[in-house]
């Protein structure tokens, strides 16, 4: 009978759990996601290693980033809910029903929510890493085959973490309600709030919120003067100056607001300003957090989408797209799938072995070829590349033009000097050349490119003076190889920063979601009272669109704001941080749009029910 009174109870709410259930799938989803990008072996079969390797830290620190943020979420929601349901278990307890069993049915229902909703979000899951892996793998430009979304480790680490949560929360759920008088359930709604407002404390407040999220955007503007010290002044100011922000400032808008008689007076401006006043003073905590996850959300999201222009700094960082040290009838074969604009190409002569080894390169062939490479600076901060010509000058005084050349060459740790024409042709060695070859669409031809350039160093393998040190030093320093680099972990960050940023999104409008509805039982009275005076049902629901609109939109515009002074700090990093900003802001406000407006239809339908 219990348990039956207990469906029924669930069956009433049925729209709190199903923006419960619908935040937990997601969050287990992504989760199982990322763990299976994370550890699944099928990723490193061949594929290059190093490009995974890399792409696996990255979802390693995804996966603790969503599960600090569910921890957060399944405390938020999991609280609302059974403070909506308090009522129904004070009845429970009035009709003869023990205070174990009691406890047991919470215990129950809140493990079987939360299995459910994790066996179905690592349904989703599945189909979630089948979909990313292709198109993680397409853009890296690998080749993996028979690899499936389904893994067996993954899906146990998300049953075993999510289970755990929701045991302890569980727990914790049983001995709330075990400790609670009967009285206290049944009048959980009816409890007065103590507003407490001191005019001067709110004033130094309001003052404090301002100047302290002043701080915090401009340490973020700063951040070449401050360096990493920017993100933890911004930190700790933006979190504080939020918290009073929403804390004071807004009330005393708010209550200027309800002093101007001609606003006030309006329809039913009053009452809504009222209402705000009563919410901002018990919102303040849950504003506060939903702004600092909407900025982080949307700020995953805009940094993921701009981490992809870091392979146009790569691309930048070198000069020439392939170095072909020896030619072989395999790289003369593979350098027809290549489309070459320009090849340059420089003859030497090697002499002595190991540490000894002299590379002669020509003076009038340095002067005639003029070589390039690319010399790195700074400007405004941000990483930028200048095009250079090595010459002779350069190879006297060993200076960055000499280095260029000597990582250039097949023997990297060999020392280069410089010959006239006739040293040069005295010298009893047999003579080299290796070519330095500029193609075109890089970008589009890079496999092509990549092969030819491993086949092109390993060409040089078999030779009697080439070190594995210096075979491996012409992989790593190649175009190619930096791309793919630089490629994998723009890609990690892309694809972590979207789906991060979509979870981030879902559970922090879900909470606001439930926060909103678990106080419109007590609200229901004060709309009756209106409608019986006299008060139109449509300026009821304006009042109830205003109400709602204000509590999602305060902590949208601060967190929008937080964004864009917090992306100044990835300037450091990334050329143009603010680059396709629409995408992600246009993408973010449309479904924090779609929370609000169900938010609003599920609330007109819990305090204007019986209005017509």
């Amino acid at each position: 009978m219990l348990w039956k009174l207990s469906l029924t109870g669930i069956k009433s709410r049925r729209r709190d759990y199903a923006v419960l259930f619908s935040g937990l799938m997601l969050a287990a989803a992504i989760f199982y996601m990322f763990m299976t990008l994370a550890i699944n072996p099928a990723f490193l079969k061949g594929a290059l290693t190093i490009s995974f390797s890399i792409t696996k830290y990255v979802f390693i620190v995804g996966i603790i980033l969503l599960s600090i943020i569910t921890l957060v979420y399944i405390v938020y929601d999991n609280s609302f809910l059974l403070s909506m349901r308090k009522k129904d278990y004070g009845l429970y307890l009035m009709l003869g029903a023990r205070t174990s069993k009691i406890g047991e049915l919470i215990f129950a229902e809140t493990l079987l929510v939360g299995f459910l909703a994790t066996i179905l979000g690592s349904i989703l899951g599945i189909g979630l890493a089948q979909l990313v892996s292709k198109l993680l793998i397409n853009q890296l430009g690998l080749q993996i085959h028979k690899f499936v979304g389904f893994y067996l480790p993954a899906l146990l680490w998300t049953i075993v973490f999510f289970l755990a949560l929701f045991f302890l929360a569980a727990l914790w759920n049983r001995h709330k309600l075990v400790k609670s008088q009967v009285i206290d359930l049944l009048h959980e709604q009816q409890r007065p709030v103590n507003l407490r407002f001191h005019p001067v404390w709110k004033t130094i407040e309001a003052v404090l919120g301002i100047v302290l999220l002043a701080v915090g955007y401009w340490a973020m503007w700063n951040y070449k003067q401050l360096m990493t010290n920017s993100l933890w002044i911004g930190l700790i100011t933006i979190v504080a100056g939020t918290y009073f922000t929403f804390d004071s400032l807004f009330s005393i808008v708010i209550r200027l607001l309800r002093r101007n008689q001609k606003f006030a007076n309006r329809r039913l401006h009053s009452f809504t300003l009222g209402q705000l006043q009563f919410r901002l003073g018990a919102y303040t905590r849950i504003l506060s957090v939903v702004s600092l996850l909407f900025a982080l959300a949307l700020g995953a999201i805009t940094v993921g989408l701009n981490f992809h222009s870091l392979t146009d700094q790569a691309m930048e960082s070198t000069y020439y797209d392939v170095v072909i040290y020896k030619h072989s009838p395999k790289v003369d074969r593979q350098l027809k799938h290549v489309s070459v604009r320009k090849t340059q190409n420089l003859n030497y002569k090697l002499v002595g072995t190991g540490k000894w080894q002299i590379i002669y390169v020509s003076e009038p062939q340095i002067a005639k070829e003029k070589l390039k490479y690319q010399h790195f600076y700074q400007k405004d901060g941000q990483a930028a590349y200048s095009t250079r010509t090595i010459t002779p000058e350069n190879i006297r005084k060993a200076d960055e033009g000499y280095m260029q050349l000597s990582m250039l060459m097949p023997y990297p740790s060999a020392q280069i000097k410089l010959v006239s024409a006739k040293q040069y042709q005295n010298i009893k060695a047999k003579e080299q050349k290796t070519d330095f070859l500029l193609v075109n669409n890089f970008r589009q031809n890079f496999n092509q490119i990549e092969k030819l350039q491993h086949l092109a160093v390993k060409q040089i393998m078999d030779g009697p003076k080439v070190e594995s040190s210096d075979i491996t030093i012409n992989l790593n320093n190649s175009k190619s190889a930096q791309y793919r680099l630089i490629a994998s972990v723009a890609s990690g960050f892309e694809f972590m920063g979207f789906f991060l940023g979509l979870a981030f999104l879902a559970m922090l409008a879900s909470t606001l979601m439930f926060k909103v509805l678990s106080g419109a039982e007590s609200d229901k009275l004060r709309y009756q009272m209106l409608a019986k005076i006299g008060a139109q049902v449509s300026w009821l629901k304006q009042a109830v669109r205003v109400e709602i609109g204000t509590l999602f939109a305060l902590p949208a515009v601060l967190g929008i704001v937080d964004v864009l002074f917090g992306l100044q700090f990835f300037k450091s990093m990334l050329k143009n941080p603010y680059d396709r900003l629409w995408i992600p802001f246009t993408l973010f406000l449309v479904i924090y749009l779609l929370y609000y407006l169900l938010t609003v239809k599920m609330y007109e339908q819990l305090v204007l029910k019986n209005q017509h």
